[in-house]
């Protein structure tokens, strides 16, 4: 009896760590449009949603602050990877909750210049419900995939930032191979 619960626990605790424990969006809304200010490559620009999805599927991925250890390690990993993005015809975003000037030195130094990061106002993180309860303010680490139709085509949701970009990559290809 014992050992079955200790199973459930760990089986329950596996299934929120990964998959959207603290995202509301489940695979299959709409994810909300938005229009905010970001920075690429150290230049800023007017960011919609809508906008890029007409390019194909979009990898935004919510982080709670810029130049802290996880978000900066998240953000170089991605990095590394924007041409396995690329060539499964995703573009990825990252947001914060940062104001712009922040996100316009990150996006030099920890995102090298190879894919946007943008601001995320009260409105876009209430939309996307990645408010971080402990920290007012901040977003909470969560990734989404969102398909060109704008439905969420798959979360992962998770403090830890090892695992979104594998996760996030694998769900990009499955989609070009439908």
């Amino acid at each position: 009896m014992m050992r079955s619960l200790k199973i459930a626990l760990a089986l329950a605790a596996a299934a929120v760590g990964s998959q959207g424990a603290m995202a509301a969006l489940a695979v299959g809304a709409k994810a909300p449009d938005f229009t905010t200010r970001g920075a690429l490559a150290g230049k800023t620009f007017t960011l919609t949603l809508s906008h890029q999805l007409k390019r194909g599927p979009v990898v935004l991925y919510f982080f709670p602050k810029a130049f802290t250890p996880g978000c900066s390690a998240e953000a170089r990993e991605f990095a590394e990877h924007i041409e396995d993005f690329k060539k499964a015809g995703a573009t990825v975003i990252g947001m914060s909750a940062d104001p712009v000037d922040d996100l316009v030195a990150f996006s030099t130094k920890e995102c090298a210049g190879k894919f946007a990061v943008a601001s995320a106002g009260p409105n876009i993180v209430s939309g996307y419900d990645v408010a971080l309860k402990m920290r007012p303010g901040m977003t909470d680490r969560t990734s989404y995939v969102i398909a060109p139709s704008g439905r969420i085509a798959f979360v992962h949701s998770e403090m830890n930032y090892a695992g979104h970009v594998k996760s996030t990559l694998a769900a990009v290809e499955a989609m070009k191979q439908k």
